[in-house]
């Protein structure tokens, strides 16, 4: 095989790797645009490397990948951008191959935007750890290796992140799609007609809301208790000519699914203007994020023109 045959075997080796490569580096950094970053950096480690010594290409890309990716969570720029209270992940769209695996609730929860969040509270080590064990599957050998720790250590950060993780997330049952689209469409039905009562009614005891503010304020907008969730998503859901100046026009909202979970979409022109997504506990909602900067919808306003037209709950907001 001449050097450029094997050039292009080689590259097709990695090829057939970069979605699994993607989707782990998207769980480290909860970023689209670094995680493509960091996948492209793996390539060109490949490149250089004397891969005739490169024994199992997989579990080799999977140590440089991970390893690039705790270089950047430790670095003074990733420190100084994901301080607490203004820093939130990346939503995407279901089907976009970076969220795979998805096989396993293990799998799902880990890119779930409530899990996505709090692995900010782990130590880089820790979630490396978490992720590659709950959603990739890896013995604490193959970590040990992936991430030049012993075993003992490779538990212990496990036993860490799985405690910090449970202590704050709220569990609950998975909900089925269709339960999921109806009980956000109630909600998206009282906001529009200002039934704070029925509003509230959806909510857990312990619901809370966060907005990006449309990347305009330095940190994120809360909002906890279930009657301040309600009076802000009322006042947010209800259009006014100011709004509509801002957004350029009046958007259609539709409902979609974001890593994993119900989702209403703000579209004007076929571009995603912002999104509002749900974290669901049983039957009621605990967390609604609403995401507007543009630069945190960029894959996913991507995803979305590639998705196709579909009806909207809302033509024109």
């Amino acid at each position: 095989m001449d050097s450029t045959a094997t050039d292009r075997f080689d590259a097709s080796r990695f090829e057939a790797s970069r979605d699994r490569l993607a989707s782990l580096a998207y769980r480290l950094l909860g970023s689209a645009a670094d995680a493509e970053d960091a996948v492209q950096d793996a390539f060109l480690h490949w490149q250089a490397a004397d891969r005739r010594r490169i024994r199992v290409p997989e579990a080799w890309l999977t140590k440089v990948v991970t390893n690039l990716c705790l270089d950047r969570l430790r670095s003074a720029r990733a420190r100084r951008e994901r301080t607490v209270g203004a820093w939130l992940p990346e939503p995407l769209l279901d089907g976009d191959p970076m969220l795979g695996p998805a096989d396993t609730f293990e799998q799902r929860e880990s890119v779930s935007l409530a899990v996505l969040t709090l692995m900010e509270r782990l130590t880089p080590l820790e979630r490396a750890v978490y992720l590659l064990r709950e959603a990739f599957s890896h013995s604490h050998a193959e970590i040990a290796e992936i991430l030049d720790i012993t075993e003992a250590a490779s538990q212990q950060h496990l036993h860490r992140a799985r405690r910090r993780i449970s202590a704050e997330r709220r569990r609950g049952e998975e909900v089925d799609p269709a339960s999921a689209r109806r009980i956000v469409e109630e909600f998206l039905a009282a906001a529009s007609s200002g039934r704070t009562d029925q509003l509230v009614a959806l909510l857990t005891d312990d619901a809370a809301a966060l907005s990006d503010g449309a990347g305009l304020a330095e940190t994120l907008l809360r909002y906890d208790t279930p009657r301040r969730v309600a009076a802000v998503v009322r006042a947010g859901f209800k259009p006014t000519p100011a709004k509509r100046r801002f957004a350029g026009g009046a958007p259609a909202i539709h409902y979609a699914r974001v890593n994993g979970a119900p989702a209403f979409l703000f579209v004007l022109d076929g571009q995603v203007i912002g999104a509002v997504t749900f974290d669901m506990a049983g039957e009621r909602i605990a967390m609604v994020r609403g995401i507007a900067a543009p630069a945190r919808l960029v894959r996913l306003a991507e995803a979305w023109r590639r998705h196709g037209p579909d009806t909207p709950l809302i033509d024109r907001w």
